[in-house]
């Protein structure tokens, strides 16, 4: 810890105010997520302690606002507030979920394309390309309504989107890698191309996976609210933040406004943060990336 503290990073990390809004930004939405179940008093999703009475309560400094419901109340009697914290915890789950399986498998392919070149580099590059000339969310539209709805469904539409961005990052880091004396040496003394590639290539191209990463987290979580509002996302069982915002959408403009905004301004919040922190690591991380 003291190293880190006295490191270069660190220092630089001090000095950039949207680096540190973006991280306090995070920190606040992770902790919500996962001590907000414990905070909050009501459970939104449980039928069993909804009022229809209670419904559609403005927030608490409008009138006629409940001081029990701070950001107000939707159709079902349901607390706003406690319908985002349980929403991103969804929503947290599908992007970081969705960024490990998309990196691990853009990662593997990247790796095998840049190494051996030739014939795999040419059919997994040409995939690539195919994928790239259409829009994502025109991909995971596709697939949802191809083959249904449901997280499994969702993470599956995220993974095939999101893939081709590691394999494309990791294939231009390796051909650089594979041209240094290292590689070659690890050659001659005889080491096989799945060892020099695990212990020589992989550590050396992660710098710019963590920057991937952070960014595609904010992506991913885009991506699956939009797929949500849609209406071929996450099932009405599973709530998450983009389907907070269809279900207020739909009332919005008989001046209900606080059901749909307060989830579509989280969502707002939580991807500026990640972004501004992503950009802070690309800059220190892999200046090549800018």
């Amino acid at each position: 810890m003291t190293r880190l503290l006295s490191s270069e990073f660190f220092y630089n990390y001090r000095r950039n105010l949207p680096a540190m809004l973006g991280s306090m930004l995070l920190l606040f939405f992770a902790l919500m997520a996962l001590l907000g179940p414990s905070i909050v008093a009501q459970n939104p999703y449980d039928v069993s302690k909804l009022e229809l009475m209670d419904s559609f309560k403005p927030p608490i400094w409008l009138e006629g606002g409940d001081s029990r419901y701070l950001l107000g109340t939707d159709g079902q009697g349901r607390d706003v507030l406690a319908s985002i914290v349980y929403g991103a915890r969804i929503s947290a789950f599908i992007g970081l979920t969705a960024m490990a399986f998309s990196c691990l498998i853009g990662t593997t392919l990247g790796l095998l394309s840049g190494y051996y070149g030739g014939t795999v580099d040419n059919v997994i590059m040409r995939v690539a390309d195919i994928q790239l000339s259409f829009p994502s969310m025109l991909i995971a539209l596709f697939l949802m309504s191809a083959f249904g709805t449901g997280i499994v469904m969702v993470l599956i539409a995220l993974t095939a989107v999101g893939w081709v961005v590691y394999a494309r990052t990791v294939r231009g880091s390796t051909l650089s890698e594979i041209q240094k004396e290292y590689i070659q040496a690890a050659r001659v003394a005889g080491l096989g191309n799945l060892q020099i590639i695990v212990r020589h290539v992989l550590p050396n191209v992660l710098t710019p996976l963590i920057v991937v990463s952070t960014i595609q987290v904010g992506t991913f979580i885009l991506i699956e609210a939009s797929l949500s509002f849609l209406g071929v996302g996450v099932p009405i069982t599973e709530p998450s933040l983009g389907l907070l915002v269809k279900e207020g959408f739909d009332v919005l403009f008989s001046g209900i406004w606080w059901t749909s905004a307060f989830p579509g301004l989280f969502i707002m919040f939580l991807v500026f943060g990640i972004n501004l922190f992503g950009d802070f690591l690309r800059d220190e991380l892999n200046p090549r990336l800018r």
